[in-house]
């Protein structure tokens, strides 16, 4: 299974960043919990509704030009 499948929503998301612990694993980490307490930081994967979830730039673009 491939990462992007295992996060769900949160791979494709402008709000999601990756954070890479020392010792190699890979979180999911949601900017909008920097403003809004409702969303944790770490949310548990896959995330498969979330109503703050945004397409990344580069995904919006592509949906256009088809």
């Amino acid at each position: 299974m491939t990462a992007e499948i295992e996060a769900g929503l949160c791979a494709r998301c402008r709000h999601s960043e990756i954070v890479v612990s020392s010792r190699g694993a890979r979180f999911y980490f949601c900017r909008v919990s920097l403003v809004d307490p409702r969303f944790p930081k770490y949310p548990s994967l896959p995330v498969l509704a979330c109503e703050r979830y945004e397409a990344h730039d580069n995904q919006r673009r592509d949906r256009l030009e088809e």
